[in-house]
């Protein structure tokens, strides 16, 4: 028993980075073991008056986005210092945030997909996977994202999945080894 144990505690410090060509199959992958993770949109401290820079897999991409979640529902958005004003909008009843820029353009839905101090993963309501466009918003607080290309923020990301696992199995550990310390002094 042990022994599958300690197997599964180098398996979980082990587990390789999800890796797929494109930034949406990699992350779609990373999403579902990080969710749980997650902070709700309703926690506006996460996001509020921060700034987001924005992470995308085109080798064309070298733009540097900032995104702004203001207080009063204001939104700025910054393209290499060109910034467009506009605002957002948290949809309580359904957990959702709207963002508009503009008249002339339409607004965006987006469901939440992963919130922390340091990740702030958006994705775009609807099928845009058939559609061929991308499926997520990724934006990371700019001190931290600043530095990284998209892979890496991704195994930023991965790990915090790995260091959640190194803790539980870390408490487990130590709470194993107080109750065979209890048994042996019992005896």
């Amino acid at each position: 028993m042990e022994n599958k144990y300690l197997a599964k505690v180098n398996q979980s410090l082990s587990e390789p980075v999800p890796e797929h060509t494109n930034m949406d199959d990699s992350l779609r992958a990373i999403l579902k073991v990080v969710r749980p993770l997650s902070e709700d949109l309703r926690e506006e401290k996460f996001y509020l008056n921060k700034p987001w820079l924005e992470f995308r897999d085109d080798e064309n991409f070298h733009d540097a986005i900032l995104h702004f979640f203001n207080e009063e529902n204001e939104y700025l958005r910054s393209t290499n210092g060109d910034v467009e004003a506009g605002e957002w909008r948290y949809l309580s009843s359904s957990n959702k945030l709207m963002v508009s820029l503009d008249e002339e353009e339409p607004s965006e839905l987006y469901d939440l997909a992963f919130l922390d101090p340091e990740f702030f993963i958006l994705s775009k309501h609807g099928d845009n996977k058939k559609l061929g466009r991308p499926e997520y918003l990724v934006m990371l607080h700019e001190r931290v994202g600043s530095r990284l290309v998209w892979r890496e923020a991704l195994e930023k990301l991965f790990n915090k999945y790995r260091n959640n696992n190194s803790f539980l199995i870390t408490v487990t550990l130590i709470v194993l080894a107080l109750i065979a310390l209890v048994v042996l002094l019992s005896y």
